[in-house]
């Protein structure tokens, strides 16, 4: 006994644990998002701004399910930009190649002092060495004329010509960067030249010409590989050189002049090709304005980057920056199609990857559930949609109901055609033969007394006694009058209406049900055009006259004699018919 109490315990134990992002949350269903959207289309009307709504905010469900929606992503975005943001100390960049520099001067300085035996030799090296420039710039303009005596410090500048040049050279010799360590006066040559294509190219194009691209790719494809178009060309030259300026904004003015000046001296040896890199820059300015890509960014953390670190920041940054304005246009889950997934997942994790996928598939999952279907192009709602809706609303208003006896409505009369009670009466002519046998033996053992075989007689009979089932027609009059907007009472009323629907198609199915909305005048409504239905800006006035003589008509087609019209008004009539 006691171990099966203990393994009773043991069984219903249930553990917790702090969320770590990799608990496993329920998608929303398609019953789920449809209720998530129908207080929206209600609202305005609108099923496809519901739809776009639903679209930009998500929704979460009643068993803790969630659908991010656009704005939790772009939310996301914003966060991991501004922690980059929070992270990095972008002056450190500066700091960083000044620091180098000064180890390749304490690295030749070093090999001087222990290999040069002491005197006017070493004497002459030192003060060369010392003699350099101390800012930045100039010395590493000087230092590429330098005579090393230390084949590690000439290693470390080599190193570091390499990297700086590789930054500078990105946008326009991507197939080249692995021969950069030690540029020779025929790819200086090289260079040139293939710049001086290049800016020919831009110019013909900038007049309105068509430039022969192809000629162009025979020539230099090696140094852009996968471009095939000199649209691809400026667009993949433009955003790397937007990356330079950004970093450049970053910068303090102090920072950028130091940074431009030591770009400057990285090509001293031959100006023609600063010059030609020059005009390159301004060719493309022209062709290809990237205005919203070059922005400065406001770095406030304290870790240390390198240049190509930066580089690299800059990179991902205007990459969120173009993500986010791709997510910002979007509209409609169709305009989804167009981002890149992998961008997605790259930029924010395979979460928001998964994500972006739910939101592409909201209309398709709504469609597959029976909810929506595409008419022509255009999205409407299905007679299932209407009454899930509507059930909706039902729920809506009896949720508001305080707690009180248990049971059902009263039912006061009794009658043929319903279904049965638990009341049993003498049977009468005509009365439904739904016998209570043991009433019925009761009341012929008290009138014969106790004794077998017990005798029946016409007056022994009991039946039980079955509700009264009448049939009711009803109008709905619904105020379409601009106050019912204004005052917040329409979209209650539309509830009150779609629950009274819900309610008589589901327990009163034999009853009818018309729907009248009127303002300056009135018009019947189907139900299926209740859910849409809205009050416009221009419903002047609250015709009640028109509405009543609709209703009256409308009942007089009816045969049953229970008739009843229900008014949501919020006003008084202030408009009549002639």
């Amino acid at each position: 006994m006691g171990g099966s109490i203990r393994h009773l315990l043991m069984a219903r134990l249930s553990r917790y644990s702090r969320w770590d992002g990799t608990q496993a949350v329920p998608d929303l269903d398609a019953d789920e998002l449809l209720s998530a959207m129908s207080d929206d289309l209600l609202a305005e009307g609108d099923l496809i701004n519901a739809l776009r709504r639903l679209f930009q905010r998500g929704a979460r469900g009643p068993q803790g399910g969630r659908m991010p929606g656009l704005q939790d992503l772009l939310k996301r975005l914003q966060q991991q930009r501004k922690q980059r943001l929070e992270q990095y100390d972008l002056s450190s960049m500066l700091d960083d190649l000044k620091q180098k520099l000064k180890e390749i001067r304490d690295t030749e300085r070093e090999a001087i002092e222990r290999e040069v035996p002491p005197g006017a030799k070493q004497e002459q090296k030192l003060n060369a060495l010392e003699q350099l420039p101390q800012d930045p710039a100039g010395q590493i303009r000087a230092m590429q004329s330098y005579p090393f005596h230390s084949p590690e410090a000439k290693r470390k500048f080599d190193e570091l010509m390499q990297s700086l040049q590789e930054q500078m050279l990105k946008p326009f010799m991507q197939g080249m960067q692995q021969g950069l360590q030690n540029l020779t006066a025929d790819d200086l040559r090289r260079m040139r030249e293939m710049m001086r294509d290049l800016n020919k190219m831009l110019r013909e194009r900038a007049e309105g010409g068509e430039p022969d691209f192809q000629a162009f790719k025979d020539k230099w494809g090696q140094n852009f590989p996968g471009v095939d178009s000199l649209d691809q060309l400026l667009e993949q030259m433009g955003k790397q050189m937007a990356q330079m300026q950004s970093l450049m904004q970053s910068l303090t003015p102090g920072q950028r002049q130091q940074l431009q000046e030591m770009m400057q001296s990285l090509f001293a040896r031959d100006e023609r090709l600063e010059a030609e890199m020059a005009q390159l820059a301004m060719n493309l300015e022209e062709l290809l304005p990237m205005d919203a890509l070059r922005r400065p960014y406001d770095f406030k953390g304290d870790e240390n980057v390198t240049l190509q670190e930066a580089m690299r920041l800059m990179e991902e940054l205007q990459q969120m920056d173009q993500l986010e304005r791709e997510l910002r246009r979007a509209r409609d889950p169709s305009d989804l199609d167009d981002i890149n997934r992998q961008e997605v997942e790259r930029l924010l994790g395979e979460e928001a990857a998964r994500d972006l996928e739910r939101l592409k598939e909201l209309a398709k999952k709504l469609e597959e559930a029976g909810y929506l279907e595409n008419k022509g192009g255009r999205l409407e709602m299905t007679a299932r949609a209407i009454r899930k809706i509507a059930d909706k609303a039902l729920r809506d208003v009896f949720s508001h109901l305080k707690r009180d006896r248990f049971g059902r409505h009263v039912v006061s009369r009794r009658g043929a055609g319903g279904d049965r009670t638990d009341d049993a009466k003498r049977y009468e002519f005509g009365d439904p033969f739904l016998l209570d046998l043991k009433e019925t033996l009761m009341n012929a053992v008290e009138r014969n007394g106790v004794g077998t075989p017990v005798r029946l007689a016409p007056d022994d009979f009991e039946v039980w006694r079955t509700e009264l089932s009448t049939q009711v027609s009803t109008v709905v009059l619904l105020d379409l009058s601009r106050s019912m907007l204004y005052n917040g009472c329409f979209v209650p009323a539309k509830k009150v209406a779609l629950a009274l629907q819900a309610l008589i198609r589901g327990q009163f199915p034999r009853d009818s049900l018309h729907i009248v909305g009127f303002s300056l005048y009135a018009r019947e409504f189907s139900p299926a055009e209740l859910p849409q239905l809205s009050p416009s800006g221009t419903n002047i006035g609250t015709n009640m006259h028109a509405a009543f003589m609709l209703a009256r008509t409308l009942l007089g087609r009816q045969k049953g004699g229970n008739k009843q019209i229900i008014m949501i008004t919020d006003g008084e009539p202030t408009a009549h018919m002639e």
